[in-house]
């Protein structure tokens, strides 16, 4: 597992990452706001695909709740644009191709897929509050139901 995982009340690393246009987002943009960032291993494969359009449906009342959404995986930003346009998404896919962003973030390392233990992409969600500390963090989550119990746990 990766050493270096993140717990409430850690500051949040920033980082500077291009979306799927090109554009490059800094969550030190959303000082003032709280983010869920959320790591996902690949567009367009069905968890990764099931987990975008929860979020997709849930973005209103989540962005309603003063909570904006940030994806991040290691896929190019041409892919990423690919993935918006077929799924309709509307909040920002950034691309971490170098993975640089997981590995401080502790969203990538070791994990356990189908019995076997692999390096990858630990699906991963942050809670990151208007002051950019954790308030939540939450590794190895699953791809379906996640973010109905992210908004049990938000009161959202």
């Amino acid at each position: 597992m990766s050493d270096n995982r993140l717990a409430a009340g850690d500051a949040a690393p920033d980082f500077t990452l291009p979306d799927s246009t090109g554009k490059t987002v800094s969550l030190s943009d959303y000082r003032g706001r709280s983010v869920v960032v959320y790591f996902y291993p690949a567009a367009g494969t069905p968890g990764c695909t099931k987990q975008a359009c929860d979020f997709r449906d849930n973005l209103a009342e989540l962005n309603d709740a003063g909570f904006e959404v940030l994806g991040i995986s290691p896929d190019k930003p041409a892919k990423l644009a690919r993935f918006v346009a077929d799924e309709g998404l509307t909040f920002p896919l950034l691309s971490d191709e170098d993975r640089s962003v997981m590995q401080e973030w502790g969203a990538y390392g070791e994990k356990q897929n189908y019995g076997r233990t692999v390096t990858g992409v630990i699906r991963s969600t942050f809670i990151v509050d208007a002051d950019g500390k954790i308030a939540k963090a939450a590794y190895n989550v699953r791809a379906t139901g996640h973010v109905a119990k992210l908004r049990k746990d938000l009161g959202v």
